[in-house]
């Protein structure tokens, strides 16, 4: 047994708790009531910007996401903040010229983030290349990241070879992101003892798991035993079901292992008991999986996205067919290359298996689908079936290509620049430019009416009353819509669904 070696942990209240659990509606005000705990209480970081939280500032709330960024850092100056970047995507859904890559990681090392969780939805790593480059410039840390999926061809081979690319490419840490609660107890010690056999324990391993599945507090504590340096879990009270694994349960599992955190538990204590009052006011957000979902390891596909599939069912009077298109899901991932599903291939995937099931095999396409087939995406990891590129190529009228998909972007920033500037309200920052580039229709309004101040969608306990009502269609972990361009008959329709991650 190993003795007295310290795991560090990384709380996620502050971004993918809330986001997991309530479509990541939580307003400012009620987070930096347990910053000062929470920077006081031995976390090796705090994971509190990216991913969707970005988005849902701007969209929902009219709050500023650089400055929520530094207010945080305000507030907690003794503990690292991370974040979650997408790569070549940053946080938008399309591949940016490096330039604007460039600019956003060192805008945001400049206005307080410390660590970069850096991902790519296929795990193509020439799609994070050019972020860790500028994260290290920046004088941030530079954590590759590796999205772990389950298919016949994701081998633990394949993933330590992975991580040995990555550490190649000179990142700081790793990190193994299980995002739809898919990684079993074995697999995870497994991956650990490979990645740490194969690049030495300067290397640190982190692992980020869900909790839907029942199945992944076990495997923590078996990526501990392999070897793992830092584990991601959630305060008790905003973890679980779609969620996390709680904080204090994985501190108490380590007791009388010779495992141990440097984190105080009444610290913790006053945290938990900090969001346990707050929560309550956005339970019309609450997603509606609170228990377990084990039906997750057939299709892949995080609760989230299964509630959104549902809705577009529905909303095309195929209600009942949920089951097809769950059976149809697999067998399109496998037309992919084995594509893992997170934002934004779940989204592909998840509305092609739709469309197959309503209107026949491919005999629709997303214009999103046909370029994933084509490479303009990045490259995937398996074999693509060469039946369905071949459909690809007709529908988008443009070849396959094999380079980084980034090679082909011109340079933007000046375009970006002038059309932000030219929005009411936009104060002429690189700042500002960068959150127009990620999202440009809601940017508009964003700045038009951020002299308002933020909005909190918290209802009164007393009164039941919210300053601000909900979006309609926009219940559990669920944000920032996008629209597909759909070509059938020869004429081109839109179809809009809402992301997951």
């Amino acid at each position: 047994m190993t003795t007295n070696r310290i795991i560090d942990i990384t709380e996620l209240a502050l971004r993918d708790a809330h986001q997991s659990l309530i479509a990541t509606r939580l307003g400012i005000e009620d987070m930096t009531g347990a910053c000062r705990d929470l920077d006081n209480a031995g976390y090796w970081s705090i994971e509190c910007w990216g991913g969707a939280t970005y988005d849902s500032c701007i969209r929902f709330l009219n709050e500023d996401p650089w400055e929520r960024l530094r207010t945080f850092k305000r507030l907690m100056p003794k503990t690292p903040l991370q974040m979650l970047l997408r790569g070549q995507n940053l946080l938008g859904y399309r591949h940016y010229q490096d330039e604007v890559v460039e600019r956003f990681c060192n805008k945001s090392a400049e206005n307080g983030m410390d660590v970069f969780r850096i991902f790519d939805a296929l795990n193509d790593l020439r799609n994070i290349e050019t972020s860790v480059r500028a994260v290290k410039k920046a004088g941030g840390h530079a954590q590759g990241t590796i999205c772990y999926t389950v298919s016949p061809i994701h081998t633990t081979s394949l993933f330590v070879d992975q991580a040995k690319r990555l550490q190649d490419m000179g990142v700081d840490s790793l990190c193994i992101k299980d995002m739809a609660a898919l990684i079993k107890p074995q697999a995870a010690y497994d991956i650990v003892k490979g990645i740490k056999e194969a690049c030495g324990n300067d290397l640190r391993v982190h692992i980020h798991a869900h909790a839907t599945t029942g199945v992944t507090l076990v495997s923590l504590m078996k990526a501990v035993e392999a070897g793992a340096d830092c584990v991601d879990t959630a305060i008790s009270s905003m973890s679980l079901g779609p969620g996390h694994n709680p904080t204090e349960s994985f501190i108490e599992m380590l007791e009388g292992t010779g495992y141990t955190t440097r984190v105080d538990p009444e610290k913790v204590y006053k945290v938990k008991n900090h969001f346990m009052t707050m929560l309550g006011r956005y339970s019309e957000f609450l997603s509606k999986v609170t228990g377990v979902e084990t039906e997750i390891f057939k299709s892949q596909i995080p609760g989230g996205m299964l509630s959104n599939m549902e809705s577009q069912l529905k909303q095309q009077g195929a209600g009942d067919r949920m089951k097809e298109v769950l059976e149809e899901i697999p067998r399109v991932r496998k037309d992919t290359g084995y594509v893992p599903l997170v934002t934004p291939s779940s989204q592909i995937v998840g509305t092609q298996a739709v469309l197959n099931v309503l209107m026949g095999r491919y005999k629709v396409l997303t214009g999103e689908f046909a370029d994933l087939m084509l490479g303009y995406y990045g490259a995937v990891s398996g074999e693509k079936n060469p039946d369905v590129v071949k459909m690809a190529q007709e529908h988008a009228h443009k070849k396959p290509i094999h380079c980084r998909p980034a090679n082909l972007l011109k340079p933007e920033w000046d375009k970006l620049r002038r059309e932000a500037l030219a929005l009411t309200g936009c104060n002429g920052t690189d700042e500002d430019v960068l959150t127009y580039a990620m999202f440009p229709q809601v940017a508009a309004k964003f700045f038009a009416e951020r002299h308002e101040g933020p909005r909190n969608l918290g209802r009164d306990p007393e009164t039941g009353e919210s300053e601000t009502q909900p979006a309609e269609g926009h219940q559990g972990a669920i944000t920032g819509p996008i629209t597909y361009s759909v070509t059938l008959s020869g004429r081109q329709h839109k179809v809009t669904v809402t992301p997951y991650q």
